[in-house]
């Protein structure tokens, strides 16, 4: 499993520059590459993350949570999400199981992830929850 430039570059992206809200990741079964899927824009927001994952295919994505603490400070915690879905297919769940941690490492700077299998599993107060 290989991870494209495009990933590390879009994340790096969206981590320093905050150009990207979240990245959506996919795995081609042939080539096994890891590439991006599709971004959204700094002004699109979790619900239009959520809408963008399949309900029948398994997806990563990554999401940086922007959040006033109690105290006014402004802080941003990096999400990442593995997306499974019920419906998806037994081989390419096994295939996103076997190669998170590859993209795992390459993506530094993740604080926390969620498994999901439907979307009340990474429902917005779960994210908001965790990071405070």
């Amino acid at each position: 499993m290989w991870v494209t430039d495009e990933c590390k570059n879009s994340f790096h992206e969206m981590k320093w520059r905050k150009v990207h809200r979240y990245i959506v990741f996919k795995i081609d079964e042939k080539s096994r590459l890891v590439t991006v899927d599709k971004v959204g824009g700094p002004g699109e927001g979790y619900d239009d993350l959520a809408a963008s994952l399949p309900d029948d295919d398994c997806r990563y994505a990554v999401f940086d949570f922007d959040f006033v603490t109690v105290d006014n400070c402004r802080k941003s915690k990096i999400f990442f999400i593995a997306w499974a879905p019920t419906a998806s297919r037994i081989r390419a769940k096994m295939l996103y199981a076997t190669s998170k941690d590859g993209l795992r490492r390459v993506l530094e700077g993740v604080h926390y992830e969620l498994q999901a299998t439907d979307p009340t599993e990474m429902g917005f107060d779960l994210i908001r929850d965790r990071a405070k």
